[in-house]
């Protein structure tokens, strides 16, 4: 499916690689290295697509779309490599992390790098309310990982206070990168509104699937190790479910998992009492909502192949193995 959204923009595709290649290049060999190993690694450039179908959509025909989606990878490039060293991560798309390779300091400054290379990027477009979206979303991201930090390690972090994480840790680019593509375009701002919510809807989803996939999924498939987020002691929804209607040994294996972080231990046990009680198909009902919502929204866009490229890519997040 991911390459057929990627064949009705494939020209603007193959543009968009060029470009993320092109401006990594540095004076410095170990950015380039570090840069390189992230694009090799590959991933399906969900978020950079989505600028790229939405500018088509609204019939944009300038160039700058390809700058603005290079932007978008960037910013998310950058924010793994600083994840990675937070969360001590080991594996991401089935290779070793850039950490593991070159170590925090390399990952964390050449995450930096990355962040500078996309502004000046936006500095080319030459939008103020593009860079004023980008800026806001860098902001509330970095927010949506302190807020990570605040609830890691807390059993009793609420249904309502986990969506706020997800909301500005991941759902948030995926707005801007939409609704940034409709400023490009010169949308009316009641369109540009509408693709912010398609994209928030998209990410909202994106991120409960990948949640279910923690413990449903296996590690040769996600690129990750199964159960990392329960090892990092991470309250996601799956976990905040079964807290609330597991029964009670699962409930305190469960909530000394999160309070002590580790408990891979018990993994197979709490996989189990996560399937039994329904979280799993919790969590996924949660995400069939949004991405309801979000084809609902799409309905504001003229009928093109580039809209239903959009709903392909609402498809793709909620029926996604890896």
């Amino acid at each position: 499916m991911v390459s057929h959204i990627h064949h009705i923009v494939a020209d603007d595709f193959a543009l968009l690689n060029q470009k993320v290649v092109s401006q990594l290049h540095s004076q410095v060999p170990l950015v380039e290295s570090i840069g390189h190993y992230l694009v090799e690694a590959g991933g399906k450039r969900m978020r950079p697509t989505l600028v790229l179908l939405c500018a088509r959509a609204l019939g944009y025909s300038g160039a700058h779309h390809i700058d603005l989606a290079t932007v978008i990878e960037f910013l998310h490039t950058a924010t793994l490599l600083h994840d990675d060293v937070v969360d001590m991560s080991e594996m991401r798309r089935g290779r070793p992390t850039a950490n593991v390779q070159w170590g925090n300091p390399s990952s964390v400054l050449v995450g930096d790098f990355i962040y500078s290379r996309a502004f000046q990027l936006l500095v080319n477009i030459g939008d103020m309310k593009i860079m004023d979206v980008m800026a806001t979303t860098t902001n509330r991201i970095s927010e949506g990982e302190v807020l990570q930090l605040v609830h890691q390690h807390n059993p009793d972090t609420s249904e309502a206070a986990y969506m706020e994480v997800i909301r500005h840790k991941t759902a948030i680019l995926f707005a801007a990168a939409c609704q940034s593509a409709g400023i490009l375009a010169r949308a009316p701002e009641r369109i540009q509104n509408a693709l912010h919510d398609f994209g928030l809807d998209v990410g909202m989803a994106f991120q409960l699937i990948d949640d279910v996939l923690d413990y449903s999924g296996d590690s040769s498939a996600l690129g990750k190790n199964v159960g990392d987020d329960l090892a990092e002691g991470k309250p996601t929804l799956p976990l905040i479910y079964t807290l609330e209607h597991g029964d009670p040994a699962a409930r305190e294996l469960i909530k000394n998992a999160i309070v002590h972080g580790g408990g891979l231990e018990h993994l197979q046990a709490i996989i189990d009492a996560v399937r039994s009680c329904g979280a799993l198909d919790y969590t996924r009902k949660v995400a069939e909502t949004r991405i309801a919502a979000a084809l609902q929204t799409l309905e504001a866009l003229p009928d093109s192949p580039y809209r239903t490229g959009l709903k392909l890519v609402a498809d793709a997040a909620l029926n996604r193995s890896n």
